[in-house]
């Protein structure tokens, strides 16, 4: 089993910035992938950004350029620094752990973090 703990959410204007943070507990697999999905009112839940136990990347092209995700594995820790933010990045953020290879291993989600952008 394994807990994440999401924090960092809040309300900033467009074109600020926010640091959120997943702190993951529990029987964590040395290989694992981590990441961010968000999800809007109305729309789907929709990948973010992840980052696997080796350190390599990958963005939705929506936050190419504004985002940047990182992990310290020693932590358990996966961020997501999210810069130029715009409105339309409003949304609940999840953080979320495939724990395990691909194709067996197993998912894990937070509660969610509330991300507003105002105009």
């Amino acid at each position: 089993q394994v807990q994440l703990v999401e924090s960092g959410g809040g309300l900033v204007q467009a074109g600020g910035s926010l640091r959120l943070s997943c702190a993951a507990s529990g029987s964590i697999f040395s290989i694992n992938t981590m990441g961010w999905y968000r999800q809007a009112p109305g729309k789907q839940r929709e990948l973010v950004a992840s980052i696997d136990n080796g350190g390599f990347p990958n963005y939705a092209d929506s936050v190419k350029g504004r985002f940047t995700i990182s992990r310290v594995n020693a932590k358990n820790t996966v961020y997501l620094q999210m810069s130029s933010l715009k409105p339309e990045d409003t949304a609940v953020y999840y953080c979320h752990m495939l724990n395990g290879p691909y194709r067996s291993g197993m998912d894990y989600w937070g509660k969610g973090t509330l991300v507003t952008v105002s105009s």
